[in-house]
């Protein structure tokens, strides 16, 4: 099997995976989910000129997630809060959300267009925020070898 098909089939196993409680996210969890969605933004953008323009899709992704993707959002602005009172925490998300964008303007490490595409897709089917972690975790790997573990699922 290709890692697209690696790739998909592990994002397929995390959208059927039992989740524990939304509640016991953690501060860890709600900034994956916060890279996962800005990830698929900078990228979207970047191929937003291409054949494979998937801007649609993570609009559907976000319309679909956006309770999971507001609430991973104020987790991490409540862990901020404790560390850097509220003005340092405005400051320390924002400087993280563009640091997190930053390293995806050139692109996904391992995934294109065509392959973002059709991730989108299947995330926006997913259901819950334990089951967008677990292919986050996939998804934002430094490189192809994060989706094996799912893969086996």
């Amino acid at each position: 099997m290709n890692r697209i098909g690696i790739a998909f089939a592990a994002l397929a196993a995390g959208g059927m995976l039992c989740a524990m409680p939304a509640s016991a996210a953690r501060g860890g969890e709600a900034e994956k989910l916060r890279r996962l969605d800005i990830m698929l933004m900078v990228t979207s953008l970047r191929c937003r000129t291409g054949r494979d323009n998937f801007q649609p899709e993570f609009q559907r992704f976000e319309a679909a997630h956006l309770a999971e993707l507001n609430g991973a959002a104020k987790d991490l602005r409540l862990g901020l809060v404790s560390q850097y009172g509220a003005k340092g925490a405005d400051r320390a998300l924002d400087r993280i959300s563009t640091s997190m964008a930053n390293q995806y303007g050139q692109g996904h490490p391992w995934l294109g267009c065509a392959e973002l595409k059709v991730a989108t897709r299947i995330l926006t089917n997913m259901r819950g925020r334990d089951a967008l972690n677990e292919a986050a975790d996939q998804l934002l790997a430094p490189d192809a070898r994060g989706e094996f573990a799912m893969a086996g699922r």
